[in-house]
């Protein structure tokens, strides 16, 4: 039972060691306890507000993709509706220069075709009139007293021009 009621000078030596202990704490490590609790409490703080800030600059940059990613997405789109136009723009072109080649290409033939039909035409005449003068020379050349017989020299020269 002698630990249930404590002796006076125990408790005061105890009283004083604790006073001791309390003064030794005081004097050398509460200060750089609290000093350690401090920073400790700074340095949750500065890593908050670090935190926050982080935060807030990732929404800044997540914004500033979205507005570079819409204007990316706009040029593309005006670039591909001027490629298209170019585009058009250059068949409409080959269309008509095509067709203008065309026609100039069929008026050549044209004048070509003309122009070949005209010689073949002159060449014709310059035959048809050979042949006249050569059996006209044969017709001279041969009686010309019976007519039956000038008849069927001009008929057989005319059958032998056709012929040849």
């Amino acid at each position: 039972m002698e630990l249930l009621t404590p002796n006076i000078g125990l408790v005061f030596w105890m009283s004083l060691a604790f006073l001791v202990v309390l003064f030794l704490l005081k004097k050398f490590a509460w200060s750089g306890i609290l000093q350690a609790l401090k920073d400790r409490e700074d340095f949750i703080e500065k890593s908050l507000k670090s935190a926050e800030e982080a935060k807030a600059q990732m929404s800044s940059l997540k914004a500033e993709n979205e507005n570079l990613l819409a204007e990316a997405r706009a040029e593309r789109e005006q670039i591909l509706k001027e490629a298209k136009d170019m585009k058009d723009k250059i068949m409409s072109d080959a269309k008509v220069s095509a067709s203008e080649e065309g026609n100039r290409l069929i008026n050549a033939a044209r004048t070509e075709i003309e122009k070949e039909k005209n010689q073949a035409l002159s060449d014709i005449k310059k035959q048809v009139a050979e042949l006249s003068i050569q059996i006209a020379e044969k017709v001279i050349r041969t009686e010309l007293s019976d007519k039956n017989a000038q008849q069927a020299l001009v008929d057989s020269h005319l059958n032998q021009t056709t012929v040849n």
